[in-house]
């Protein structure tokens, strides 16, 4: 099945039989779900949305057809066409608009393609929002205008510069020290929006930039998650090409990897600890990112004097967490940064800039950055379980046993070790339990896993 549903949206592959994927009919569906939320929420008789569209093939087809079905119920739309996720949530509370449909599946392979649902805030919906639209699309409870009150389209295709022109406002991003000194920087932008995006702030920020896979054709070169394993022609070209580092975001543009000058990944995971250092250092405060990132940002943030809280994972999470505790930055180790003084959403610009500002002030290499930074080692594993066995009974197991260590079960169980911790999380689509760890070493992190994993077994008789 490829069709999952969920509070932040739909998200499906193209082609096959409606319910099952994401056809051109469970697009209308969901789309007309949102409007029609929208209405009751809004209390308003006049609603405007803002979309827009990462780059992949089924983009136009999928925007066409969300798009007519909002101004079927009488809501005006602003079309971005091709933008970005960060683009399409700050331009929600700009034109005052009532809500916001992004169509990407971020990092997913072409053939899919998803609708995420905005609030007035340009925010990710939450739980219990999400959950009404769901049941609204279930029933197909739908009124669609009167031919006299259909909505209006407007395009504006203007919305990339303008958030180049947020991000240059920030205060603590200063154009001239950056562009006093003229980076040279490699940028994947994996042929969607990226592309269009970052070297246009880069060479607003004095870059010289060399581009690579920046035509917005929705081909993907590669597997689309900006990982190590799929990035060997930019850190090759880093090097060849003697470039200060390198830039890779995902087809939305709300992750965020760096290359290294020496051609070596800089680490997902620090792309947050390395813009939280450059704010932490101007800014006294605190910082957010989920159970599963890196403890760096733990680390990083004590440094500075700040306290650092693990929300549960999800973005929409970790913004509640970051507004209950004044957070003035935060996010997710897989290169995702959260940046209050901007918008609360994931922001590759928002991201970029804060590096260049660290980089720019801070001198010397981006592979003696990360070398000053604590190292931390991650493993990622998952257990295939039988449809049949307790899930939830194996993680109150687990927490069980370890209680006397620090143990959180906000989202699964976290196990912190005084050297090194363990997350559990069940899927929600498949009978699986993650097991991520980690620890100072690869071989500790492993080692850590292949114990965990024995310890599952065992109590699930595996």
């Amino acid at each position: 099945m490829t069709l999952i549903k969920s509070i932040s949206g739909i998200r499906g592959t193209i082609g096959g039989s409606t319910g099952d994927n994401l056809t051109p009919i469970d697009a209308v569906k969901f789309a007309a779900a949102y409007g029609t939320w929208l209405k009751q929420y809004a209390q308003k008789e006049e609603l405007k949305v803002v979309i827009g569209r990462d780059a992949r093939l089924s983009g136009e087809m999928i925007q066409n057809l969300v798009v007519s079905t909002l101004v079927g119920l009488g809501i005006d739309v602003i079309d971005l066409g091709l933008s970005t996720t960060p683009t399409v949530e700050i331009a929600v509370p700009i034109e005052g608009a009532d809500g916001g449909i992004i169509l990407t599946a971020s990092h997913n392979p072409k053939e899919w393609n998803a609708l995420k649902l905005l609030n007035e805030k340009g925010e990710f919906l939450d739980a219990e929002q999400g959950a009404l639209i769901l049941g609204l699309a279930e029933k197909e409870a739908f009124d669609f205008a009167e031919v006299d009150d259909l909505g209006s389209i407007v395009r504006n295709d203007a919305y990339i510069d303008i958030h180049i022109d947020e991000v240059l406002k920030l205060p603590l991003v200063d154009a001239n020290t950056i562009r006093a000194k003229k980076f040279k920087v490699v940028v994947d932008g994996v042929n969607s929006t990226g592309g269009i995006a970052i070297p246009k702030l880069l060479k607003e920020l004095g870059a010289e930039v060399i581009e690579l896979y920046c035509d917005p054709t929705g081909h993907f070169p590669h597997n689309p998650e900006p990982l190590k394993e799929h990035l060997g022609d930019i850190c090759g070209l880093v090097v060849k090409e003697g470039a200060d580092f390198g830039i890779v975001v995902d087809p939305d543009v709300d992750r965020l990897a760096f290359i290294s000058n020496d051609g070596e990944m800089f680490g997902e995971e620090y792309t947050l600890v390395a813009c939280a250092d450059y704010v932490l250092g101007k800014t006294k405060g605190n910082t957010v990112s989920n159970l599963s990132s890196s403890r760096a940002l733990r680390d990083i943030t004590q440094q500075h004097g700040g306290t650092y809280e693990a929300a549960a994972v999800g973005e929409v999470n970790v913004v509640a967490k970051m507004k209950a505790t004044d957070a003035i930055i935060g996010g997710e180790g897989n290169g995702g940064i959260i940046y209050p003084e901007s918008h609360y959403g994931r922001d590759s610009l928002v991201g970029t800039a804060l590096f260049l500002m660290l980089l720019a002030e801070k001198g010397g290499t981006v592979a003696e950055l990360r070398a000053s930074y604590p190292s931390y080692f991650m493993s990622k594993n998952k257990i295939q379980l039988t449809p049949e066995l307790d899930v939830d009974g194996i993680l109150s197991a687990m927490a069980e046993k370890y209680k006397n260590e620090d143990v959180s079960t906000i989202d699964g169980v976290k196990i912190d070790f005084p050297q090194n911790w363990v997350h559990l999380r069940k899927s929600n689509t498949e009978p699986i339990i993650r097991i991520y760890t980690e620890a100072k070493s690869q071989k500790e992190a492993d080692g850590l896993a292949e114990r965990i994993i024995g310890q599952i077994k065992e109590i699930a008789n595996l």
